[in-house]
């Protein structure tokens, strides 16, 4: 029990220890922000309005790693990405946020009262300690030198008197120091966490998210069990009964039955093509020897249209986040070369740098200059690209005004 309480004292320490650090820091960065801010307002400040937001985050997401690591639960973020270029509605959307709001309010109150209340905690059991050492000093220093404390100590009568106000400080940090780091930890938890309403929506998403997934299975065995049946398996069966035309004719006419044999060939052949398509809709081997980059470049390259792709700080992500942005493109393509009697097609695929505050995201971008008019139906291409993209809790955008331009918009998450 007692070394229980000793560890949980110990590790209480170390983390308002650690507070105190960065309550300076953010003493810090409130100190700067009063006061370059009224001057900012006046002189173009809305244009570092965004890397501030964002700097405001980096630093409330190193406070929640910490305080995940204290309390034992992981504190999550509710941020909305950032843009690179936003306009000004949306920098003034940004500021005056409830989620900018209360990262606002937790870094001036974690600068204005963390300091003074860490400094008070940690110093108790540095005062005990002195406080118990009195006796000693006053052994050991000349007899006409008081000792100074929180009164002079003249005598040994006085000096025996620290020894029960040390245990009393000795006391007080005992149960002081771990209630404190709880409280100032539930405190900021309450503050970084995210908002209730939030919570309901990302469990909602995931949910859905999951239902997607579900659905986007069961359809992709479907899908699998029809190409099988309706292509594999059809040729088969003709090369059985071809085979067993030719044995017929064979024990009759020789000579008739050399036909019967290449027709057989030829429809093995054709099962043969039709299973390799159908292990290549399953997960393109392309992927693995060339990565997404060389396999888009492959796709881009067959298809009928002319079609320009642009890959931007592409870095390799996981096996099933490739596969499905591959499948995308090529839903994509398949729909712009089918209905759209475009004559040029634009790919674009670029994997966004990490932001403070946010993770990595895949961006695809699919734009034909086409007559337009897509509509996203039940069972459609369309349907399926939203589909595969919910099922990694992405989002998906179609812009197809009549008389075109097509515009097909995906953001999958690098990490889910």
């Amino acid at each position: 029990m007692i070394k229980r309480r000793l560890g949980r004292w110990c590790r209480a320490f170390a983390y308002l220890a650690g507070e105190l650090v960065f309550g300076f820091i953010s003493m810090g960065l409130f100190m700067l922000a009063a006061v370059l801010t009224p001057l900012l307002l006046f002189s173009g400040g809305w244009l570092i309005a965004h890397p501030a937001v964002a700097a405001l985050r980096w630093w409330a997401t190193i406070a929640r790693r910490r305080l995940s690591h204290y309390r034992g639960s992981e504190l999550t973020a509710d941020y909305l990405p950032l843009r690179r270029k936003p306009s000004f509605e949306e920098r003034l959307r940004l500021v005056f946020s409830r989620r900018t709001g209360k990262d606002t309010l937790w870094l001036v109150g974690h600068g204005l009262f963390t300091p003074l209340v860490t400094v008070l905690c940690i110093g108790l059991p540095f005062a005990a300690l002195n406080t118990l050492l009195i006796p000693t000093y006053w052994y050991l220093l000349p007899p006409d030198q008081p000792v100074s404390s929180i009164y002079p100590v003249t005598s040994w009568e006085g000096a025996y008197w620290m020894v029960p106000i040390g245990l009393g400080y000795a006391a007080v940090s005992w149960w002081l120091i771990p209630a404190v780091a709880q409280g100032s930890s539930w405190i900021q938890s309450r503050i970084l966490a995210p908002s209730k309403s939030t919570l309901v929506e990302r469990v909602t998403a995931l949910t859905a998210s999951r239902a997607a997934a579900l659905d986007a299975h069961a359809a992709e065995l479907k899908r699998i069990e029809r190409d099988l049946h309706d292509g594999a398996q059809n040729r088969l069966v003709g090369v059985v009964m071809m085979l067993g035309l030719a044995e017929r004719t064979l024990e009759k006419n020789p000579d008739e039955a050399l036909p019967h044999v290449r027709r057989a060939q030829q429809a093995a052949t054709e099962a043969l093509a039709g299973l390799r398509t159908a292990v290549h809709d399953i997960h393109p081997p392309i992927l693995d020897e060339l990565g997404l980059e060389g396999a888009l470049s492959a796709l881009t390259g067959r298809s009928a249209i002319p079609c320009r792709l642009t890959l931007k700080e592409l870095q390799r992500v996981p096996a099933a986040l490739e596969s499905a942005s591959y499948f995308i493109v090529a839903e994509a393509l398949t729909n712009a070369n089918k209905y759209s009697a475009a004559s040029q097609i634009s790919v674009e695929v670029s994997r966004e740098a990490v932001r403070p505050g946010t993770a990595d995201k895949l961006f695809i971008s699919v734009e034909d200059n086409g007559s337009g008019g897509a509509l996203e139906r039940p069972g459609g291409g369309l349907a399926g690209i939203r589909r595969r993209t919910e099922a990694f809790e992405g989002s998906a955008r179609f812009e197809s005004p009549a008389g075109g331009p097509t515009t097909v918009r995906v953001e999958l998450p690098c990490e889910w």
